[in-house]
C-alpha cells in the first residue's frame, strides 16, 4: 500500500480550519488538522508546496520513519508552521492505521487508562453576577470543571470574554482589532471573582483561570499567592514562556498549580518546565506540537516529573483535533483534564465525527480510526475568510502581549 493522493482543504464554516486527507492505493483515506490561527494559508502553502509532493509514493504505515523524514530532512525545522504541518500528515497517517488495523486510534496507543475524559468549559462574562449565571449553566450540563473569566472594569474589552457564551472566538476581524489592558485594574478583580465563585458554588468544583501571558513573574506570584486560599485548578499561561527561569520565580511565591504550552510546538519548548518541575499541566496539543507521535513524546517526558497534561482544545482547533486528542487523553497514564469549546452546528456538520459528551466526560470514537470525517461538497459552501486575533496595548498605547 502506498500513498497516492494528499490534498489540503481550506473551508470557514463560521472559522477557518485547513486539513490534509491521504488517500492510499488501496482506497483508504486519512485526516489531519493543520489550522493555525490567524495564519492558515502559512501552513496550507507549506503543506501544498512542501510536503504533499513527497508523501506520493511513501508506505502510509512508516509513520514514525516519516514523521522523522520531514521533521529531520528539513534543514528548517520547528517553529508553529512546519510543525503544524508535520501534525496534519502524522494524524492522518494514524487515522489510516486504525482504520486498517479495524481499531480506533486508541487502541493502538495502549488501550483505556480511564473510562472517560474530564473536560472544562469556558464560562465568561462582563460583570462577576454574569459570569456566575454561566458557571451555573455549566454545572447543569454535568461540568465538573470550568475557566473563569470576566471582564475588567474600566477596560473596553477583555480576553476570554465573548459575545457568544458557548463558541468564544476571537479571531473576528480582516485586520487584528486592538484592545487596551491594565494589570492593576485586572489583579484587583481576579480574586473578587474566585471569591464569589467560591461562595455560590463551593469547592467541589474544580475552577480554572487564564491570563494568557499577561503578566510579569513576580505579578503572576503575586495572583498565585492571593487566589491559594480559593483552591484554583491551574493558573494558565501567567508569563510568556520564552524566558523560562520566570516560572522558577513564580513557584517561589505560590503553590497555585500552573499550566501552560498552547503555543509549544515542540519538546524542546518545554524540556526544562517539565524537567525542572516548573509547571503542573502541560498544554500542548496535537495540531500545534507535531501529531499525535510527538505530542505522545511530550506526554512521556512530563509523565516522569509529576507533570499532567491539560491541553488546548479551543474553537480554533477542529474536530478532527479533537477527536486525535481524546484518542491521547484516554490512554496516557499521566492525563489531567481537556479543553472542550464545542464547536458551531456547521462545523459539526463538515466535520462529522463520533466523539461525543455525556455527563461531564468527552467519549472519543469507537470506529476504526480517528471516528472524524469531512464533508468536501459542504465545506466547499464555506470559503476562506481572512481573521486575525486582537493585539493589545498598555493604557500609554505600549504594544503588551494579547
Amino acid at each position: 500500500m502506498k500513498i497516492t493522493d494528499a490534498k489540503v482543504i481550506v473551508t470557514s464554516p463560521g472559522r477557518n480550519f485547513v486539513t490534509l486527507k491521504i488517500t492510499t492505493s488501496d482506497g483508504v483515506t486519512g485526516i489531519g488538522d493543520a489550522t493555525l490561527n490567524g495564519r492558515e494559508l502559512a501552513v496550507a502553502s507549506y503543506l501544498r508546496d512542501h510536503v504533499c509532493p513527497l508523501l506520493i509514493g511513501r508506505d502510509p504505515a512508516r509513520i514514525e520513519d516519516t514523521w522523522q523524514y520531514l521533521y529531520r530532512g528539513a534543514y528548517w525545522r520547528r517553529g508553529p508552521v512546519t510543525m503544524t504541518a508535520i501534525a496534519a500528515v502524522d494524524t492522518a497517517l494514524w487515522d489510516i492505521k486504525g482504520k486498517v488495523a479495524g481499531l480506533p486510534v486508541y487502541q493502538l496507543l495502549g488501550g483505556r487508562s480511564r473510562e472517560g475524559v474530564t473536560v472544562y468549559g469556558h464560562a465568561n462574562g462582563e460583570t462577576i453576577p454574569e459570569v456566575l449565571d454561566e458557571v451555573a449553566r455549566y454545572v447543569d450540563l454535568g461540568y465538573r470543571a470550568v475557566r473563569v473569566q470576566c471582564g475588567v472594569p474600566g477596560l473596553d474589552a477583555t480576553y476570554g470574554v465573548g459575545k457568544d457564551k458557548m463558541f468564544y472566538e476571537p479571531a473576528e476581524t480582516s485586520r487584528p482589532s486592538e484592545a487596551t489592558w491594565s494589570t492593576e485594574r485586572y489583579l484587583r478583580v481576579v480574586p473578587e471573582l474566585f471569591a464569589a465563585v467560591r461562595d455560590r458554588f463551593g469547592y467541589d468544583l474544580h475552577v480554572l483561570h487564564d491570563i494568557h501571558h499577561r503578566l510579569t513573574p513576580i505579578e503572576a506570584g503575586r495572583l498565585g499567592s492571593t487566589l491559594e486560599e480559593y483552591a484554583p485548578f491551574w493558573l494558565e499561561d501567567p508569563v510568556p514562556a520564552e524566558l523560562q527561569e520566570g516560572f522558577r520565580l513564580i513557584r517561589q511565591h505560590t503553590k497555585a498549580p500552573i499550566a501552560v504550552g498552547e503555543v509549544f510546538n515542540s519538546i524542546w519548548d518545554c524540556e526544562q518546565l517539565i524537567r525542572e518541575q516548573l509547571i503542573d499541566y502541560i498544554r500542548a496539543t496535537v495540531v500545534h506540537a507535531g501529531g499525535i507521535t510527538h505530542l505522545r513524546r511530550i506526554f512521556d517526558l512530563a509523565a516522569l516529573h509529576h507533570v499532567r497534561t491539560g491541553s488546548h482544545g479551543a474553537t480554533d482547533l477542529s474536530p478532527v483535533c479533537m477527536s486525535a486528542a481524546l484518542h491521547l487523553d484516554i490512554a496516557v497514564p499521566n492525563f489531567g483534564i481537556q479543553e472542550y469549546m464545542r464547536h458551531t452546528e456547521a462545523t459539526d456538520e463538515v466535520f462529522p465525527h463520533g466523539y461525543h459528551y455525556a455527563d461531564g466526560y468527552l467519549h472519543p470514537s469507537e470506529e476504526p480510526g480517528l471516528g472524524v470525517d469531512i464533508d468536501e461538497k459542504l465545506a466547499a459552501r464555506y470559503p476562506y475568510e481572512p481573521a486575525y486575533l486582537p493585539v493589545n496595548r498598555l493604557m500609554d498605547g505600549s504594544m503588551h502581549h494579547w
